[in-house]
């Protein structure tokens, strides 16, 4: 048994029909490198081979009773891997059109919470650009369960580095302990009750510092974006639960190009490109704001955190994409120096001040409260908390193999939110960045246009930062960036 961290239990507490908190990914593989050759049988038996003792994909949710302390994962012993790892097939002619779509309609459904929270759907059929038959896999796991970092670790159980190869098996596996009972659970939660407000100071303390930082770093001018300052555009609104999906590549060495041309970070440039996209994406549709978009940035404080239990161990700052800005290097400027800043604010609060004050969030109160801020649509009401989260997580720099067959693409795709009905996730791998586009569907129906809006404005900047001769804007931007935060 383990106890769900106050951040792990509040994305159960935020989940709605339409705000599904799972996180997904579609897995592109080639299954001509499998060792015995691909079937589905074979595939699914593989899997269950591999995912049997880590208790992540084998522990199901246990309710405290009367709801008086966060739930606690205990083991499914009638784990069924049927139950999870699925066959589909694409219409013809199973091309990209139709595996979006079909991974948009799944990406809607939620999961089941009487079983392990999360899911594979193995769906054949689909033939790429070059006429190569591939397989693809769409994962879906709940936020309670991993984030970004943990997820891509969990992945690593089903990968490795030679067709023939075990799977690498990166993150620490730890056993079971035993099943509660109704009465421990509840005795358990009482005491929960009473203790929870002795957790107040460790939680106050760390946040006075924080709020003292951000006031200097305020009057000084090295603050991050502050939310609630978002213009209001058609995908912040309150959401449905139907889902679109876009997958697109960008090319690893362009963004390096840009990199070494500028001065500017891996970041800062697919946050640049970004911010391009969605600005030609809004002028073409007369959408586009006076002033920049706002961007939540998720930011892993793994190595930081002194917190030994939860999935869940991010923070996250507030970006502006300058979207306002139509010369790309200006833009790359403005996130070059934002950035900067934003990342130097974060790390000036506590890593786990946002994990502290999630223990205080009560299972019955949180949900009334999600539930009754989507029925009374108040997200349209107040002013826009952000536009959009835009997530990067580092993958392989080398091919990977999963259970034998190379993969192609890793693409994520995180949740959307009430008042913010668009998801951006990158990942690199082996040479690529693959970009996930996410969201409501009628918040933006036409995702795709969008995503291939992506690799152009790459293209645009490349061409931009190649034709500088002299010391960039960026180098500049980052020299009077640090001038300021020694001041």
């Amino acid at each position: 048994m383990e106890r769900l961290s106050g951040l792990d239990a509040s994305f159960l507490y935020l989940e709605t029909p339409e705000q599904l908190m799972h996180v997904c990914g579609v897995i592109m593989l080639d299954p001509s490198t499998m060792p015995d050759g691909y079937s589905f049988d074979a595939l699914q038996a593989g899997i269950e081979a591999n995912v049997r003792d880590v208790p992540e994909f084998t522990r199901k949710l246990r309710r405290v009773p009367l709801g008086l302390d966060h739930p606690v994962w205990v083991e499914d012993k009638h784990f069924d891997i049927e139950r999870h790892v699925h066959r589909s097939a694409l219409p013809k002619p199973g091309g990209y059109k139709e595996l979006t779509q079909l991974t948009g309609r799944l990406a809607g459904l939620p999961l089941n919470r009487s079983r392990p929270l999360w899911e594979m759907w193995v769906i054949e059929g689909y033939v790429d650009q070059a006429g190569r038959e591939l397989v693809a896999v769409f994962s879906k796991m709940h936020h309670a369960t991993v984030d970004g970092v943990s997820g891509a670790n969990l992945i690593s159980h089903l990968c490795s580095i030679e067709p023939d190869a075990p799977p690498m098996a990166l993150t620490t596996i730890t056993p079971f302990g035993h099943e509660p009972g109704r009465v421990e659970l509840l005795g358990r939660g009482v005491a929960a009750t009473f203790t929870r407000p002795l957790n107040i100071p460790r939680a106050l303390g760390p946040s006075v510092r924080g709020i003292a930082q951000t006031v200097t770093r305020a009057r000084a001018g090295t603050a991050m974006a502050a939310p609630l300052t978002a213009p209001r555009t058609s995908f912040n609104g309150t959401i449905t639960g139907h889902r679109a999906v876009a997958l697109v590549d960008m090319s690893l060495e362009d963004i390096k190009d840009v990199k070494t041309s500028t001065g500017a970070t891996v970041n800062d440039v697919v946050l640049a490109v970004a911010g391009g996209a969605l600005r030609s994406y809004l002028a073409d549709r007369d959408e586009l704001p006076e002033t920049s978009l706002l961007a939540t940035v998720p930011m892993s404080v793994r190595e930081t955190s002194k917190r030994e239990v939860g999935a869940n161990k991010v923070s996250a700052l507030f970006t502006r994409l300058g979207t306002d800005l139509a010369d790309p290097i200006e833009r790359l400027g403005l996130l070059a120096s934002s950035n900067r800043f934003a990342k130097e604010h974060a790390q000036a609060i506590s890593a786990d001040s946002l994990q502290d004050w999630a223990e205080f969030a009560a299972p019955r109160t949180f949900g009334l409260a999600v539930r009754a801020y989507a029925s009374l649509r108040l997200a349209e009401k107040h002013p826009v908390v952000h536009n959009l989260v835009i997530s990067n997580v580092p993958g392989p720099p080398i091919p990977l193999y999963f259970m034998g067959a190379q993969i192609l693409a890793l693409v994520p795709l995180g949740p959307v939110f009430h008042g913010a009905g668009l998801n951006v996730t990158v990942m690199s791998n082996n040479g690529k960045v693959h970009v996930g586009i996410i969201a409501c569907r009628e918040s933006m129906p036409d995702v795709d246009d969008l995503a291939q809006r992506f690799p152009a404005e790459l293209e645009v900047l490349k061409k931009a930062a190649g034709a500088l001769t002299k010391p960039t804007p960026i180098r500049k931007a980052r020299s009077t960036a640090k001038r300021a935060a020694k001041s």
